[in-house]
């Protein structure tokens, strides 16, 4: 596959050879939402290219990928059931909670049923995104790459479709004082060896937290996680089937879903404050609940200590916030991502405090030909849901090119005021929870959208 000369509208592909880039949408990542992005722009017809940093494809879900943030013991948190594509269900022999190996495969083999790969180009980083016209909402853009020779390139493209990931660039928090051990952020922990004999405190008890500090009780001197606010932990395994199966077809409201889990989730788990958390300031579901059967086990069998929030390092003895103190020779900071899309100016994305605003978390009101995927974060979306969302881009840029008086509908409405995507829920004011939706309510707004552009 060529690369194209400075400026130069050149044929991308030897399968389009028709088409130039001037014609067609540029697409970014080959991960979850980049495939899923890839086979919907295929199937409504819309020529595209795609730019992969890595040589292959799976995002995070490839540990061999440099940028990838996932660790030996890594598994999907929702069962495969509500995770998998719907028109590409995983295989039965697949484990019901699938392995970054196994889930890795499944995009491989997802690319190559569907002929994806051809539409990429691999080992090619995106540097610059900018709109050639950025005062007109139908500009063109310009897309800077470079290559796996360190050269770049810049062509013309119709439009652009982000889909990079959101898992990515680490957030690290500041603290008064300097730790003489081993700082890390989870980013950074690949295997359970790393902790051998040493006294290890994790900071934040997400769902990567505690999946470390399980592994880190076989390996680990001692095991302590430091936390700012109280949990809701749901078992993987609810009556011996995937939790996330449990329930009705039909949504419960939001004060009775929120009422009825709660009573079964003590059932199962009882109070995690009697192992030292915080009561939670807030209600099931107004974060993300932390999905392991393990860490409650072990924080019942004395491997794991939780400890508060930290107040400030000096050497190695860490002070927490309650007035105790204690010495470690490693500290994990499982403390999260931060979005980053670095090829892009903010302002293009409507950044607004947290997060960029953007319609149904996917389109800048700002332009008509500009679309992120993937920038959605609710309990049981899945990849079925992010795939909703390529599908919904996919039928809107056909509809613009057909100038369908439906698309044009839509594009009014991409202007704003933005549909309400909470389904009532007040989710906590954090940063990795400003792009958080209700799974129904989004689900069901992307499918009427879709029905309405078909």
């Amino acid at each position: 596959m060529r690369t194209e000369p400075h400026i130069t509208p050149a044929p991308v592909a030897a399968s389009l050879p028709e088409h130039t880039t001037e014609d067609m949408i540029a697409l970014i990542g080959a991960g979850p939402s980049g495939l899923a992005g890839a086979r919907n722009l295929q199937k409504q017809g819309i020529p595209f290219q795609g730019f992969e940093a890595y040589t292959d494809v799976g995002g995070l879900w490839n540990i061999d990928n440099p940028r990838s943030t996932v660790y030996a013991s890594a598994h999907l948190i929702s069962s495969k059931r509500m995770t998998e594509f719907a028109e590409f269900p995983m295989t039965d022999s697949v484990a019901d909670y699938p392995s970054h190996r196994e889930l890795c495969g499944y995009f491989r083999d997802f690319a190559d049923k569907f002929d994806l790969r051809r539409h990429f180009r691999f080992g090619v980083r995106v540097e610059r995104i900018e709109p050639v016209h950025p005062r007109d909402p139908d500009t063109p853009w310009r897309v800077t790459v470079r290559n796996a020779q360190g050269e770049l390139d810049t062509a013309q493209y119709k439009g652009v479709v982000i889909a990079n990931g959101i898992l990515a660039e680490p957030n690290l928090p500041q603290f008064e004082g300097r730790f003489a051990g081993e700082l890390l952020h989870t980013s950074q922990y690949k295997r359970a060896s790393q902790l051998t004999g040493k006294r290890v405190l994790i900071v934040g008890a997400g769902n990567s937290g505690c999946d470390i500090a399980v592994d880190a009780v076989h390996y680990a001197q001692s095991v302590d996680i430091s936390v700012r606010r109280g949990y809701y932990f749901v078992p993987k395994y609810v009556f011996g089937k995937p939790a996330d199966t449990i329930g009705g077809k039909k949504p419960l409201p939001r004060w009775l879903k929120q009422k009825v889990d709660s009573i079964v989730l003590k059932w199962f788990t009882g109070d995690p404050t009697r192992f030292g958390f915080p009561k939670p300031a807030y209600k099931m579901y107004e974060s993300h609940p932390i999905v392991n059967s393990l860490i409650l086990h072990h924080l019942g069998h004395g491997d794991i200590h939780v400890k508060a929030d930290i107040a400030r390092f000096d050497a190695h003895t860490v002070h927490f916030k309650d007035g105790t103190q204690q010495d470690y020779d490693m500290v994990m900071l499982a403390t999260g991502y931060t979005l980053h899309y670095p090829f892009i100016d903010r302002q293009h994305l409507n950044w607004q405090g947290m997060a960029p605003q953007l319609y149904m978390n996917i389109f800048a009101p700002r332009y008509t030909h500009l679309a992120v995927l993937g920038m959605v974060e609710a309990s049981g979306l899945g990849w079925q849901g992010r795939y909703e969302q390529a599908e919904l881009v996919a039928r809107y840029f056909k509809g613009l090119q057909h100038k369908q008086p439906a698309a044009q509908q839509f594009k009014s409405a991409i202007a704003g005021p933005a549909p309400d995507l909470s389904g009532g829920y007040q989710y906590l004011q954090l940063e990795r929870m400003s792009f958080y939706v209700n799974k129904d309510a989004y689900r069901t707004a992307v499918r009427e959208a879709v029905a309405k552009l078909a």
